[in-house]
């Protein structure tokens, strides 16, 4: 049975607060992270969680999406906001794989140029 969304991020508080035990200064450091952002407030918060859920879906991050989805509808994002940001951020995947598809078709032709007589490639 899947776990509800609601309690994925729960989940994952203990093992959280036994890493702040054991290495407070990672957890502390995420927490003044997330502070810095609040700071300015230029893109207001639901925006913010729309690019954290964006962000989450794109790392894969179960727990991530979790928390910032349920805080982006509570900042008032709409399911079509939370697709569209989510949408972005496939996009920008698929250009990211466009690209590195590009830089691996020139380390191809690269290689197959530099063959020595033999037919060895150089390193």
């Amino acid at each position: 049975m899947k776990t509800p969304w609601a309690d994925l991020f729960k989940e994952i508080l203990p093992p959280i607060a036994e890493l702040e035990r054991l290495s407070p200064g990672t957890v502390e450091e995420k927490r003044q992270l997330d502070a810095a952002w609040e700071k300015t407030n230029v893109l207001g918060a639901k925006t913010r969680e729309l690019i954290a859920v964006a962000v989450g879906a794109t790392t894969r991050c179960s727990e991530c999406i979790s928390r910032h989805a349920q805080l982006a509808v509570q900042y008032g994002a709409t399911q079509e906001e939370i697709a569209e940001a989510v949408g972005i951020a496939v996009a920008i995947n698929a250009g990211t794989a466009l690209t590195y598809a590009a830089k691996a078709l020139q380390a191809g032709q690269e290689y197959a140029n530099s063959r020595n007589d033999s037919g060895r490639v150089r390193l």
